[in-house]
């Protein structure tokens, strides 16, 4: 019989979490304990939140992502998990978000700074600038016809040239742009 563990209702306003995909096995036996009006589910547990929805991201004022599983489930319904203390405060004003590039997956996302895995040293910008940088690192990894301005004929060097000072600084992508074309032509 699963023991009734029931969070605060206002608990989950204004957090940021990064949920992890899972099976459907794992909330087989669980009570729904909330459905909210956009059809998602909501399963609480001591250890943790299961929550299986077909919408990830911004959700009314919290911002909730899932990682997903790799192979990627088919299922346009996903659960994800995340344990209470991965749930973070989240506002517009402070500097809370940092950014990770995986080179691998050739992808960018966000992350807060209370995660475990901050480093201490990547620069923090609020939501606003966040959404921003975002917006600029995937403009840089989709286009091409910005490297034409430089003399450089190894776009992937270039790419992570630029990614890196926009990840690492506050400098505006034109001077990042204007400060690596200066290395080339030196």
């Amino acid at each position: 019989m699963q023991k009734n563990y029931k969070p605060h209702p206002n608990s989950f306003k204004n957090t940021f979490c990064v949920f992890h995909e899972v099976l459907p096995e794992a909330v087989e036996g669980l009570k729904v304990q909330f459905e909210s009006k956009a059809g998602s589910t909501y399963y609480y547990t001591s250890e943790g939140m299961y929550r299986k929805s077909n919408h990830w991201g911004r959700l009314a004022n919290s911002k909730w992502r899932l990682v997903a599983r790799e192979p990627e489930t088919l299922s346009k319904f996903k659960i994800g998990f995340a344990t209470w203390d991965s749930f973070y405060p989240d506002n517009k004003e402070d500097l809370l978000y940092y950014l990770e590039m995986d080179y691998d997956k050739n992808t960018v996302s966000y992350q807060h700074k209370l995660n475990p895995n901050y480093d201490q040293k990547t620069m923090l910008r609020n939501s606003v600038a966040t959404t921003k940088r975002i917006k600029q690192v995937r403009n840089i990894i989709e286009l091409s016809s910005w490297a034409k301005h430089f003399d450089c004929d190894d776009i992937s060097l270039l790419r992570s040239l630029i990614i890196d000072k926009l990840i690492n600084t506050d400098k505006n992508l034109d001077a990042i742009k204007r400060e690596i074309a200066e290395q080339f032509l030196s």
